[in-house]
């Protein structure tokens, strides 16, 4: 075992000592010791509650037969970052979740591990950690929230909430109204419960084998999710306990492979997922070494049907009717019936292959998932545009289009999503413009802050269908409108976000993977050799560390130390 060299040997016995007195006796050094990577804190709904989920799975650990060692990783909550300075550290926070765990898991050579996420960053981050330790590994994340309702019964979220002050400085809601909203949008405990980056990545990680069936879809806080948290834990022991053989076989690499990484992409797009999962994914495969390029999603895309339609896409379908109606399986079952499909046969955490894990899964309700004869679209939900203004590509969720899917118009420029936000409140932006938001990419923001508040004002102020919106930033799993982001190569590194002017004519069209702005190559090659990219003055050290080394979207924002 990976654990002998803290436990085996005459020489070992300081470290044993040290092991004795947090409560370990002579029986527990034959054990498989197991790292229990939680992301409790108490700032964060979808993880308020995970120290009593730790406790559930270390005590299931402990009845069969292995030995589970407990760390923190920690956890920012967007929502609340969001709208002020605090969202510069959300995207730079996954790099230190994934420092946490490869720091805990290889200093205390633990052999194996069992990784409780919830939210945004803290899956990506958790799953990059655990492909660099590379032992096996079993996610179980804490589950999706339940909707909130209004109390005409409407289902309503977080993203409703948002949308809903860009409806209160239009006039079209009272205070009263946008109060009922944000007392009733987020009920209780778990992950937000429309097709938010949580929920499309802990969906992800059923596509990818690393987690159990219904790890994207199980309500949190309900008895269902508590049997998959012990589930979860007897089948990291299993492979703990395994001849080494079999455990070699289970480590995350073999799982997590460049068939994992394509079938991830496959079923975001059938299920509309966030645009931020192209940034985490492209960041796990660079962990997972493997060779995947940005533009390979539009090829995934022309197989995939998009089939289920999920908040914040125009709908009141919710994580918790997913489930109800076959879950993530049903999806991927549903997925492979199409002549063309791009869904590949691969190993998963739990010992079958996925193919032999969805054979049985059935559509439960059509109205929730579709079948491939009645899709929402017969191209995936996620799309990549290039051009002249994206020579390195930009990303848009398709499944949240409002309005046309071509757009051309006038671009209004803003050099930070704080002068966005005034402009729109104030009536700078009119119908016909192209919105640009720049200098909020990895480098230039830094850190690529999450932009609801921006998309939210122009849907809640009727625009949602007559501008677009372009920026070097990301949004929020919870944005939809025709919301172009990770705009690369991004201002802060010369990219051609950066040249604009306001009135320049902007086109894009989703159906020709196109984004542009109709200049001359002369004009072009002007304003480059008049351009400096502005550099915003930063006091926080670390934010200073993540700018020197972050690489634009299109790499996925990771670090690299040239």
């Amino acid at each position: 075992m990976r654990s002998d060299e803290i436990k085996k040997g005459y020489d070992r016995a300081p470290h044993r000592s040290l092991l004795r007195a947090i409560g370990l006796k002579d029986e527990d050094f034959d054990k498989p010791f197991i790292g229990v990577a939680n992301s409790y804190t108490d700032m964060v709904p979808g993880h308020f509650f995970l120290n009593k989920v730790a406790q559930i799975i270390k005590e299931e650990i402990r009845a069969q037969g292995c030995v589970p060692f407990e760390f923190n990783t920690i956890g920012v909550d967007d929502g609340i970052a969001m709208g002020h300075d605090g969202m510069l550290y959300s995207l730079p926070s996954r790099e230190i979740i994934a420092n946490a765990v490869e720091t805990m898991m290889n200093a205390h050579k633990l052999d194996a591990m069992i990784a409780i996420p919830n939210c945004d960053k803290i899956v990506p981050g958790m799953i990059m950690g655990a492909l660099r330790v590379n032992v096996p590994t079993v996610f179980v994340s804490g589950g999706p929230m339940a909707a909130g309702h209004l109390k005409d019964g409407t289902p309503i979220d977080l993203a409703t909430v948002f949308e809903g002050v860009g409806q209160y400085e239009a006039g079209e809601i009272d205070e009263q109204t946008l109060i009922e909203m944000e007392c009733n949008a987020c009920p209780g405990g778990g992950s937000c419960s429309g097709m938010f980056t949580a929920n499309s990545m802990n969906t992800l990680m059923e596509a990818m084998g690393i987690a159990l069936p219904g790890n994207g879809t199980i309500p949190a806080l309900t008895p269902e999710r508590e049997e998959l948290y012990r589930k979860a834990a007897r089948r990291i022991c299993e492979i703990a306990k395994a001849e080494q053989s079999e455990y070699e076989r289970f480590k995350i690499r073999n799982i997590l492979n460049e068939k994992a990484v394509r079938n991830a992409f496959a079923v975001d797009m059938a299920m509309g997922g966030s645009s931020n999962t192209v940034l985490h994914m492209l960041a796990i495969a660079d962990e997972a070494g493997v060779d995947f390029n940005i533009g390979d999603i539009n090829e995934i895309s022309k197989h995939v049907a998009h089939i289920a339609k999920i908040s914040p896409s125009l709908t009141t379908v919710h994580m918790e009717d997913i489930n109800k109606a076959g879950g993530v399986s049903a999806v991927m079952h549903e997925m492979k019936r199409r002549r063309d499909s791009v869904l590949q046969d691969n190993l998963t955490v739990t010992g079958e292959t996925l193919f032999e894990r969805i054979a049985d899964a059935k559509i439960l309700d059509s109205e929730i998932i579709h079948s491939i004869e009645n899709p929402y679209s017969e191209v995936g939900g996620l799309a990549i545009l290039f051009g002249n203004l994206a020579e390195q590509g930009a990303v848009i969720k398709t499944a949240g289009i409002v309005g046309e899917r071509s757009f051309t118009g006038k671009a209004i420029c803003f050099d930070s999503q704080q002068e966005a936000i005034e402009g729109i409140t104030s009536g700078k932006v009119k119908p016909g413009h192209v919105v640009v938001i720049r200098y909020e990419g990895p480098k230039g923001g830094p850190g690529m802050q999450e932009m609801l508040a921006p998309t939210s004002l122009i849907m809640g102020m009727g625009l949602g269908d007559k501008v677009a919106l372009i920026t070097d930033g990301r949004f929020s799993g919870a944005t939809r409108g025709a919301s172009i982001g990770h705009v690369s190569p991004e201002a802060a590194e010369g990219g051609m976000i950066g040249l604009l002017k306001d009135g320049d004519e902007i086109h894009l069209d989703v159906d020709k993977y196109i984004l542009e702005v109709r200049l001359s190559d002369e004009e072009i090659e002007k304003r480059r050799k008049e351009f400096t990219p502005k550099v915003k003055p930063l006091s926080s050290r670390w934010l200073r560390q993540y700018r020197a080394l972050v690489t634009n979207a299109s790499r996925g924002a990771v670090l690299v130390a040239e």
